[in-house]
């Protein structure tokens, strides 16, 4: 895409990197919401079937304007004229509606294919589970490989009308397979009382402020007939003051039902609710490691400048990364098919012991770039290349190799870890929600990722000096930026050990979806008759 907005539509590196920047960021940040749609309103079959639809029409403008000549500024005499106002619109169209329509299949995608797998009468239940979420993941770092190594391939050498048909072909295939399937899916009803839910217990709560915690075993506490959500846990105490029945004749109406829904929730509304607020200080610790991965097209600079000749073969400078997504490959099939049967991972390789872990690694991968750049530029120097950034220096880019394998294992242990961790704390009801944090912290990650960008490469040029992010890599100081991701990593460790302890056993709640499971087994029955 980068290639296609400098090349056709003649933008400057820096506009279009910033394009390409608030796309990215949408993509990532839009799941959010639309899981909330999902888990609150439209359920997340038909979220995924809209999301479809709406990229494969953003798909199709997007080829249009390479079809049409009038949708693209001529470049007939230097210089190139720039883009009109109607066709800005069209590009940018296309570009809003693939990035609204990705956002409702990345955000329940997941959770919709574990529904179809979900099965709580079968005793390898939980097993099935984990090695699915290993395996989506797994699908997603091949896709991102298959589109590296061959779709880009094709764009650039068959043109765009090729390149770009060819994604939308895919994605229309995508499509029927997806309808196709349509009566026999296992359809989660949404909670439809989720957001307002949400509201009404900490508007509860405020109420009820002034009351006093009542004992553990107290019976006063308000939860509907049948639920196994009796009272509140011990964590984020003050909603449980939302659950307080103060007085059970005023309080409640002939059905057992509150009079006022806004001062008083069920058990269950604020456990959903703290589900979310326990979760997010170590869903922050994500943010580092998205940042830091977000950096790797420094990787393709430095690679630039290297020499890439490995086995008689000129390997190109992005191509480079996927080592990363081929370690990210490994680590799931060994971890799944050889670690996971032969240990007993419940109590060796724990969830938040995986994500503690992956963060490690990511320390370690910030410190070997740190080091790798520092040899990289003295031998730049050393070779006379202080003002020439594009001279090849006489060292192999595969010193580079260590770095993008250890990002890969860090995302291997990390953001699988957090998926399948905020996957097994959420309700089955909220499981949309759960799997689009992770999304989130990608999003988060490259807005936080530019403001470090603009600040270190603002406040190191200041004085005359050169900026450790300057355009030219040997005058620069790379090695020192990568120094403080280092640093940065490293803290965020910290918090990450800090807050894993603070949080406690994820075994706290074991039923939330005594009434799910039985709608999921129904479902499955009927559809199978």
């Amino acid at each position: 895409m980068i290639l296609y907005l400098l090349q056709e539509y003649h933008f400057d590196p820096a506009t279009g990197t910033i394009i390409m920047f608030l796309w990215n960021a949408l993509t990532n940040l839009l799941p959010i919401f639309c899981a909330f749609l999902s888990d609150s309103c439209l359920g997340r079959f038909r979220v995924i079937a809209m999301g479809t639809v709406i990229h494969l029409v953003g798909l199709v403008v997007l080829w249009l304007t390479t079809i049409i000549r009038h949708a693209r500024p001529q470049c007939d005499t230097e210089p190139c004229a720039n883009p009109t106002v109607p066709q800005l619109l069209i590009l940018f169209s296309s570009l809003t509606l693939m990035a609204l329509g990705a956002s409702g299949i990345r955000s329940c995608t997941l959770a919709f294919t574990a529904d179809q797998i979900y099965n709580p009468e079968n005793p390898q239940n939980e097993r099935t589970m984990k090695s699915f979420f290993n395996w989506y993941y797994l699908s997603v770092a091949i896709s991102v490989t298959i589109s590296m190594a061959f779709i880009v391939y094709i764009q650039v050498k068959a043109g765009w009308v090729v390149g770009f048909g060819i994604s939308m072909g895919i994605v229309s295939l995508s499509a029927i397979m997806f309808f196709l399937g349509t009566s026999i899916y296992v359809k989660v009803k949404p909670n439809k009382s989720l957001l307002t839910g949400f509201a009404q217990v900490i508007v509860a709560a405020w109420k009820n402020r002034h009351l006093p915690l009542p004992p553990k075993n107290s019976d006063i506490w308000y939860f509907r007939n049948g639920s196994n959500l009796v009272q509140p846990t011990n964590k984020v105490r003050f909603l449980n003051k939302a659950c307080i029945i103060k007085n059970r004749e005023k309080d409640l109406d002939y059905e057992g039902r509150p009079n006022e829904p806004w001062s008083l929730c069920t058990v269950r509304q604020v456990e959903e609710l703290k589900a979310i607020i326990k979760v997010l200080p170590i869903w922050s610790t994500g943010i580092i490691l998205a940042t830091t991965v977000s950096q790797q097209q420094f990787f393709i600079v430095q690679a630039g400048t290297m020499d890439r000749m490995v086995f008689g073969i000129d390997i190109p400078a992005t191509n480079f990364a996927l080592f990363m997504m081929l370690t990210l490959t490994m680590w799931v099939i060994v971890y799944d098919r050889i670690l996971v049967p032969i240990l007993p991972n419940q109590r060796i390789l724990t969830v938040k012991l995986r994500m503690g872990i992956g963060l490690v690694i990511s320390c370690l991968a910030t410190l070997v770039a740190t080091l790798v750049e520092k040899k990289r530029r003295n031998q730049a120097i050393s070779e006379g290349f202080i003002d020439n950034p594009k001279g090849v220096v006489n060292m192999s880019a595969m010193w580079l190799v260590p770095s993008y394998c250890l990002f890969g294992l860090a995302q291997g242990f990390t953001v699988i870890g957090q998926i399948e961790f905020f996957y097994s704390q959420f309700p089955k009801t909220m499981s949309t929600v759960a799997v689009s944090l992770s999304t989130l912290n990608i999003g988060v990650g490259n807005l936080v990722g530019s403001l470090i960008i603009k600040v270190v490469k603002d406040g190191t040029r200041r004085g005359g000096r050169a900026s450790w992010l300057a355009s030219n890599i040997n005058r620069g100081h790379y090695d020192y930026y990568y120094g403080l991701l280092f640093i940065l990593n490293l803290v965020n460790l910290v918090c990450f050990l800090v807050w894993s302890r603070a949080y406690g056993s994820t075994q706290d709640i074991k039923d939330w979806d005594e009434d799910v499971d039985k709608i999921l087994t129904s479902e499955k029955e009927t559809n199978t008759q």
